[in-house]
């Protein structure tokens, strides 16, 4: 190799790897900044090292989270064309820390989801403070793992898997709640399977009601506003009962500050409470988007295109929405634990819930945001176009599943799991693409390949009337003899041509839509996080105990 080609080689290496080096960069600032300031702020606290250690590690898991989940929240927006990449990590970036802050409430469970029973540690703050730097630790590892593999996982399985993994380890096997355990594997195909449906569903009815209509924009005028409105009374009812729930008893309490209002206090917000509030704002939705639709398809195009543009804007307010919902709920994924270990070096007792310091939820907060702006686009990337190929229409159907199906699944009692949904609204959009594509392909193949043995079989009646001739002649030539073997030989050939084409009516060509190494891909490591986190969380908790125990 030329001396020339190899500085070339080594210029690109360096150009590609500086930007790499600047994240990181970022990222280890960003740590080291959360463990100074825990530990200078904690001083006269008795174990307080462990304590900054724990932060710097959430600070850790908060980044992971938000280079890996959020993706879920704005990857088909992106995908769509909707927004750029850069505008979407702003609006996640604002609405994931609007959401943390505003609704993530004072008050966190220490164990998540109750996957294992806190009376096993028997009041050991030693042993529990470990077990839960260990699952933080092994969550996020596993999370970092994830991401470098562009695999959108769970991140609530992946603190869930490495809770239980260090409970074990701490405390033996009977400390799991092994009922809810089988709640979350019930949900690795309740979440993407009930994801998809829901998708598959609504585009299927958009596609039936504007997309398949000779008259596309006439269509529009009528189908769009009553998607958007049902986007809107599917999103307010989501946000109301997932986003907002932390703060719902002030929300009533101001509420009750109004005349002639008087609503009963309450924790969280019932599902006709909710839908009822979604209701009535969503009929003031129908009537501002009937009215803008109206108005802006006068100039449209009677095209599927034109149609998309109509869905850009309701999809910005859906990824801003869904980033809000994330926010308030899983930034516990990354401050549950670290929440527990402050408050158990504070009381030096061990407790099942535990109050949120604003310097905790201000780690998870920023850490989710930091962890989207550096290291989110390729994970982003993934969701929005490396799985299947997605427009507004069908970006437009995953995110109405991604809150719909929380909602059904939530009154039903039914275990989900947000990104599983996320991206099987993905798949379905995409499945069903392919069924619609073999369903049109085998009609249209059936006409043409019809007409095709019609004039074969015409052809080769042809050639067995002109063989049948030559056969009856008395005398025959030289010519006569190469015909004869040529028109065997034609024969032969429309045989074949007619067998085949035969065939092909009954197997139509199948063009596939998703791709089927995403998906295995992405399956497999939905499979393996809970287990993973698990054997990771318990192996760092043996490490903890015999370096410092």
């Amino acid at each position: 190799m030329e001396i020339s080609t190899v500085d070339k080689l080594q210029k690109k290496a360096l150009k590609k790897s500086a930007p790499d080096l600047t994240k990181l960069g970022f990222a280890l600032f960003f740590m080291v900044g959360v463990l100074t300031f825990s530990f200078l702020s904690n001083g006269g606290i008795p174990n307080n090292m462990f304590l900054a250690v724990a932060a710097l590690i959430g600070a850790y898991m908060a980044m992971n989270i938000g280079a890996n989940d959020v993706a879920n929240n704005v990857g088909p927006a992106v995908g769509s064309k909707a927004m750029t990449l850069t505008t979407a990590i702003i609006i996640a970036a604002i609405f994931e820390a609007a959401g943390a802050y505003i609704a993530g409430g004072e008050v966190v469970k220490t164990i998540k989801d109750g996957i294992i029973d806190i009376a096993g540690f028997g009041g050991n703050s030693s042993h529990f403070i470990w077990a839960m730097m260990a699952a933080l630790l092994a969550a996020a590892l596993w999370l970092n793992f994830a991401t470098m593999m562009r695999a959108p996982v769970s991140t609530t399985h992946s603190i869930v898997g490495a809770v239980m993994g260090a409970g074990i380890a701490a405390a033996g096997f009977d400390v799991v709640n092994w009922t809810t355990m089988g709640s979350i594997v019930a949900s690795w195909v309740i979440s993407p399977l009930l994801g998809g449906i829901v998708a598959a569903g609504f585009l299927f009815a958009i596609k039936k009601s504007i997309v398949f209509k000779e008259d596309k924009v006439k269509a529009a005028r009528i189908y769009v506003p009553i998607f958007v409105t049902i986007m809107s009374l599917a999103f307010v009812t989501y946000i109301l009962l997932k986003g907002l729930k932390q703060v719902w008893p002030k929300m009533i309490e101001l509420i009750n500050m109004l005349p002639l209002i008087s609503m009963e206090v309450t924790k969280n917000p019932s599902f006709g409470v909710a839908f009822s509030i979604a209701l009535i704002l969503s009929a003031f939705v129908y009537i501002i988007v009937k009215k803008r639709v109206s108005s802006s398809t006068t100039a449209l195009e009677n095209s599927k295109a034109s149609v998309n543009t109509l869905f850009t804007i309701p999809l910005i307010f859906a990824a801003a929405l869904l980033s809000f919902a994330h926010g308030a709920n899983d930034v516990a994924n990354a401050i549950g634990p670290l929440a527990a270990i402050n408050d158990a070096v504070v009381s030096g007792g061990v407790s099942s819930s535990a109050s949120i310091p604003f310097w905790v939820m201000s780690v998870g907060a920023l850490g989710i945001v930091i962890g989207l702006a550096l290291y989110g686009p390729e994970l982003i990337k993934t969701v929005g176009s490396e799985i299947t190929d997605l427009d507004q229409i069908r970006a437009f159907s995953v995110a109405m599943s991604a809150s719909v199906t929380v909602i059904i699944a939530s009154q039903l009692g039914l275990p989900v799991s947000s990104t599983h949904i996320a991206i099987g609204g993905v798949f379905g959009v995409g499945f069903l693409r392919e069924w619609l594509h073999i369903k049109d392909e085998k009609n249209r193949t059936i006409e043409e390949d019809v007409e095709i043995i019609r004039d074969e079989q015409l052809t080769k009646s042809a050639y067995e009337a002109e063989l049948k001739a030559l056969e009856k002649k008395d005398e025959k030539s030289q010519f006569d003899y190469t015909r004869m073997v040529e028109l065997y030989k034609l024969i032969a050939n429309e045989k074949k041509i007619i067998k085949s084409t035969k065939k092909s009516i009954k197997k139509a060509k199948k063009v596939e839509y998703v791709r089927r190494d995403a998906v295995k891909k992405i399956v497999a490591a939905w499979l393996i996080t809970v287990p993973a986190a698990a054997i990771l969380a318990g192996m760092f908790f043996f490490v903890i105990k015999g370096v410092v125990g």
